[in-house]
This record gives structure tokens, sequence and C-alpha cells, in this order.
């Protein structure tokens, strides 16, 4: 059966394919269900952490704790959010008493900010059981489809 000019055929790539609008569709409400279980999961890792402790702050200390982000402005860059929510969650964790400014040991002007023990911690716990619930959900899948779902996700982040 062939498509009226009125319907687009419905072939793999045509970017005028009612399937692949509706796929598009199905993409976008899981992940939108995808992002939503992440912030469920930021905020008990969070709370796990301290029960004061925000999602954000949760992630800003995440950065300073994995040494992938070590200063305010890096932290900014890495969660792409202002510099005052920055701010005002490391001035918490400093609180809190799970971040420490020091000096930067390369650049005695600069200062950097690093997880205390009691840090490094709390997030070892919260990181154990959010692989846990992870690993749980994708231990049902085989090898395969595990390293094809990888794939995937690096193209789309691409």
């Amino acid at each position: 059966m062939s498509a009226s000019p009125a319907e687009p055929a419905a072939e793999p790539g045509n970017p005028e394919s009612p399937e692949l609008d509706e796929a598009i569709s199905r993409v976008e409400h899981e992940l939108g269900r995808l992002f939503a279980r992440i912030r469920v999961s930021w905020r008990e890792a969070a709370t796990t952490v301290h029960p004061d402790l925000q999602p954000l702050g949760y992630q800003v200390l995440t950065s300073i704790a994995t040494g992938k982000a070590t200063s305010a402005g890096a932290i900014i860059e890495r969660l792409q959010t202002d510099k005052s929510a920055v701010s005002r969650h490391v001035r918490q964790l400093e609180q809190l008493g799970l971040v420490e400014s020091v000096r930067d040991p390369d650049d005695r002007r600069a200062r950097v900010l690093v997880a205390t023990e009691l840090a490094q911690e709390r997030v070892a716990l919260a990181r154990s059981r959010y692989e846990e619930r992870l690993g749980e959900r994708l231990r049902r899948w085989s090898a395969e489809d595990l390293d094809h779902f990888a794939e995937l996700l690096a193209a789309f982040g691409d």
C-alpha cells in the first residue's frame, strides 16, 4: 500500500513520518519520567548526606567530592546554574562541615573547595544506595542490551 500525497510514507528516516512523530513523543514522555525519577534520587541522596541539604546542594557537593569542580566558577559551568545559587549552597555545605575552602597548592593566591572526610563518607553512602537501585534495574537486561543502550545514550548526548 502506498502513502497518499497528504500522508507521508512511513519509512525509516523520513522526517515527516507520523510513526516517527509518535515515536518522538514517546521518547519525550519517557525522558520526562526518567528526569523526574532522577530528581527524586537526587533528593533522596541529599537527605542521606544531611536532612537540610537540597538536591542542588548535593550536586554541588558531589562535584567537589569527585574533584570534577573545585571552584565556584567550575561548579557553575559544570551544573549550568547561577552564581548566587552555587554561593548559597557552598556556604551551607561549609556550615554543615561538609566542605572546606583551602589554599590551592598550585596557586597559593587562589582557594579551592574540598570535601571533608564526613562528606566523603556520606556521599559514598548515598552513591552506594543509588548504584544498588540502578544495578537492580539494569541487571534485568542483557549485556548486549546494556551496550546498545549506552551507545544510544552517548549518541543522543552528542
